[in-house]
């Protein structure tokens, strides 16, 4: 029978878990979409088994959202401020199941006040998709384990298959998962048992979508993911990027959660007082993630937010060891485990408000938020009014030369029209999949850049075009006043030629597909 204090525990995780909720959910409308974030909605508005740089979650998630709560910012980020809500439910049942309610309700607190976490909900990317899919899959994969459940080796192999349809970073949850069950002889004997292969099965079924587009498109993800990793990179080891690492993540943890981390997987002294297999299984689904990026590390740039999924398991590692609900609680302080909280939340508190108004007093080259949010809806008034006073303004479409400015053009000019990316001399991405040369050759254009001298390489692309537009977008600050956030350049061109995908450099890089089919037949605007 449950505790009137663990009863308690639980209430009071469930009401942090909803106003945490609430608060994103009210952010998430009050600020304009950073430009991956409308890459990732004009996904959903070519839905697909497949996208070229990740898989199709996202665009099916914001897809649904969109048809409910309309073509909104709310909208684009529900899926991903649901899905750490999500999360912080199955992190609270984990630490509930393998330690107590009372640490559950730490891990929570603790979840709620990390900027990576914030970060993944409140900018919908795959990241906010992929953390409920693990965590819920460790949920389950500690409950097959524990209790040889056949049921839930089946939920595992669901939840790690819906993973895979969110992010490619879920193909490490399964090494951590062997690592774990190699290390207790308990757990090794279920590797010869028919449920674990059952659900690694379903798994990959769910995963059957993937790969058939790929199978379709030359496995053009499978190439942009190697190229990520450095494939082509003929410097085996270089230290250049170590430190950017290891940095990046002192800041999106917080430096005491992330050294704690440290101290708790390299020490064994410091996790004596946990069970061995509980110990092992939460370093495994934490530890083995951060050290295959760290590795990479070496060789390759690695993003902020890629090993995010892994410290999912070392938060709850951490509660266990240091927080009130610590197992086999000793007479010691937990002031170790409160400033580190409270320095989480002095971290992020501020950036949350950096989203709904300048507060902190930035320049421009280090407030990024300014940088990837001002001045959107301005800049596709502005093209929308440029459009309409075109020639021909039914034989005209609206492009980017990166497919940053050609999404935010689409969800923020009037009508929210079909744009295109021209990639000619950017990268491969999923406009060279919608779009070819026939559908526009002889149609006139009006277009953003951000380099001026790029109207040279335009002018190769159309009969003629007229002289750029300098753009200019501000934020004002309460701080330094009126400050130049960007300058872009609009342009005109008439009678386009031809040349809208990417054409790569060197003849064997990876990316290069030999042949990409438009598969959308998009009326342009």
């Amino acid at each position: 029978m449950q505790t009137t204090k663990e009863w308690n525990c639980t209430i009071a995780t469930g009401l942090i878990i909803l106003v945490a909720l609430a608060i994103r959910l009210f952010i998430s409308s009050r600020f304009l979409l950073v430009p991956d974030e409308a890459n990732y909605w004009q996904w959903s508005r070519h839905l697909a088994l497949g996208y070229h740089d990740h898989p199709p979650m996202i665009a099916w998630t914001i897809g649904l959202a969109a048809r409910l709560f309309g073509q909104t910012e709310f909208a684009v980020r529900l899926p991903t401020v649901l899905g750490l809500a999500v999360t912080s439910f199955y992190l609270f049942a984990l630490s509930a199941r393998l330690f107590s309610r009372r640490c559950g309700f730490h891990v929570v607190l603790l979840l709620q006040g990390i900027i990576l976490f914030n970060g993944a909900a409140l900018i919908a990317t795959p990241d906010g998709l992929l953390l409920p899919c693990w965590a819920a899959a460790c949920y389950h994969g500690a409950m097959a384990l524990s209790y040889r459940s056949p049921r839930q080796w089946l939920l595992t192999g669901i939840w790690f298959g819906l993973g895979m349809l969110s992010k490619y970073t879920m193909l490490l949850f399964l090494p951590s998962l062997f690592f774990c069950m190699l290390a207790i002889p308990t757990y090794r004997k279920q590797l010869y048992t028919f449920w674990p292969w059952l659900g690694l099965l379903i798994g990959i079924a769910c995963f059957t979508p993937v790969l058939i587009w790929n199978s379709h498109n030359g496995w053009a993800t499978f190439r942009h993911v190697l190229y990520q990793g450095g494939i082509d990179d003929n410097n085996l080891i270089t230290l250049r990027y170590v430190v950017d690492f290891l940095g990046t993540q002192l800041l999106l943890l917080s430096p005491l959660v992330f050294l704690l981390l440290l101290l708790v997987w390299l020490s064994k002294s410091v996790r004596s007082r946990l069970q061995p297999a509980d110990a092992s299984f939460l370093i495994s689904m934490s530890a083995t993630t951060f050290a295959v990026f760290f590795l990479l590390s070496f060789h390759v740039r690695i993003y902020g937010n890629w090993p995010a999924a892994g410290y999912i398991g070392g938060i709850v590692l951490l509660a266990a060891i240091y927080s009130p609900g610590r197992v086999g609680a000793l007479p010691r302080t937990t002031q170790l485990w409160n400033i580190t909280v409270v320095t989480a939340y002095l971290m992020t508190v501020p950036i949350l408000l950096q989203l709904l108004y300048p507060v902190l007093p930035l320049s421009i080259n280090l407030d990024r938020i300014a940088r990837e949010t001002t001045g959107w809806d301005k800049l596709g008034l502005r093209v929308d009014h440029v459009f309409h006073s075109m020639p021909r303004p039914k034989e005209t479409f609206i492009f980017g030369l990166r497919y940053q400015e050609a999404s935010e053009l689409a969800f923020y000019m009037p009508g929210q029209p079909e744009t295109v990316s021209i990639n000619k001399w950017a990268r491969p991405n999923v406009y060279d999949y919608w779009f070819d040369d026939t559908m526009l050759l002889g149609k006139d254009g009006v277009g953003i850049y951000e380099w001026k001298g790029m109207a040279q390489y335009l002018a190769t692309l159309f009969d003629h075009i007229d002289l750029p537009e300098e753009i200019k977008l501000y934020r004002i600050s309460p701080w330094f006043g009126k400050q130049l956030v960007q300058t872009l350049y609009l342009i005109r061109g008439y009678g386009f030629k031809g040349g809208l995908r990417w054409q790569p450099k060197q003849q064997d890089d990876i990316r290069a597909v030999s042949k990409v089919i438009a598969t959308s037949s998009c009326k342009l605007k």
